[in-house]
């Protein structure tokens, strides 16, 4: 039976968008940016997370601002490295000298050499030792839902790089698929649709904004306007439109269609006796982008089963790394890999 060996666990929802740190005894210590601002003449970091974030369409041509995980996924293995030694550090403070044990949330498609590359970042970044779990199993003990017990639990973990769709029983997962479409996809469908229809190009973190604020995976009666700043592309000056949000739900239709697809082909690979379990016990959506409004009515029409999203859905993965620290030897089956 695996164990951790020390006292001093953290654990790490190392995502697309946003990195969430989990310190054994102390709870989420950290929630930043996965975001880092390099020099380019000196190679040197000059700015990691909410800081490099602030960065972001901001700098001059000597500094770029990289998001070194792409899709759930290491992209830039060194920036990652430097990043992830960053925020161990700072989550462990003034105990940072100690090396820490450390479990990491993955997508729940994340191949081998993927597997492979985010545990030796975690070791070369100062762990001790480091395991990783897949995002579904710890998104769902982040929701409260009893992993264990023998009826099946459909989970939908939405982040800011993949859709995380499982069907989990008895402590492991039976069905399970991971897309890479989630927040930044609809975010850069917004914008597309914006200069497509517009000519006004709008930034990453206005596109955001927009889909938290007026966006909608339904038409909704009454229907809501908001305005929208950018820059003309034709003529290059500031330009203020104004836009529906029914109209926005045209803009990111082929994401969510991609993000129910995914969902549709677990429910067809889920055996009969575990599909009756998730009619009865409701799908159970995470993660930050399971918050766009009227996505849990979008996924119940299309599939007819009930869908509930998770209370403090953000937090669900990186909540589920605090329960399993605690409780390695009662989720054995949930671990992947170890190190």
């Amino acid at each position: 039976m695996f164990k951790f060996p020390s006292s001093k666990k953290i654990g790490i929802d190392l995502g697309t968008t946003n990195t969430l740190v989990f310190v054994g005894g102390r709870g989420i210590v950290l929630n930043e940016p996965t975001v880092v601002a390099i020099n380019q003449a000196t190679k040197k970091v000059v700015a990691i997370g909410t800081e490099a974030k602030a960065m972001l369409g901001k700098t001059p041509e000597s500094i770029v601002v990289y998001k070194p995980m792409q899709d759930g996924a290491i992209a830039d293995y060194h920036v990652t490295l430097a990043m992830l030694k960053y925020f161990i550090s700072k989550a462990l403070g003034k105990h940072s000298f100690l090396k820490p044990d450390v479990l990491v949330s993955v997508p729940a498609g994340i191949s081998g050499s993927e597997r492979r590359a985010v545990i030796e970042a975690t070791v070369k970044a100062g762990a001790k030792s480091a395991v990783i779990v897949k995002e579904p199993i710890l998104a769902a003990l982040g929701a409260g839902v009893a992993i264990n017990e023998p009826k099946g639990q459909m989970i939908i973990d939405i982040g800011g790089g993949t859709t995380d769709v499982a069907v989990i029983s008895l402590g492991g997962v039976v069905a399970s698929t991971s897309v890479k479409c989630a927040g930044n996809k609809i975010d850069k469908a917004i914008a597309e649709y914006l200069r497509k229809n517009y000519s006004v190009a709008v930034g990453e973190q206005s596109a955001e904004e927009i889909k938290k604020t007026l966006c909608s995976a339904l038409p909704i009666n009454p229907d809501i306007k908001g305005e929208i700043k950018g820059r003309d592309i034709i003529s290059g000056l500031p330009k203020t439109i104004t836009i529906s949000t029914n109209e926005l739900v045209k803009a990111i239709d082929q994401e969510l269609k991609q993000i129910v697809r995914a969902i549709k082909d677990v429910l067809q690979q889920t055996p009969p006796e575990l599909a009756s379990d998730i009619i009865d016990n409701s799908i159970v959506m995470t993660g930050g982008t399971s918050q766009l409004k009227n996505l849990d009515k979008l996924i119940a029409g299309q599939t007819g089963v009930s869908v509930r999203v998770a209370d403090e859905s953000l937090y669900c993965v990186v909540n589920g790394t605090g329960i399993l620290l605690e409780h390695l030897s009662e989720y054995q089956r949930s671990i992947l890999a170890k190190r």
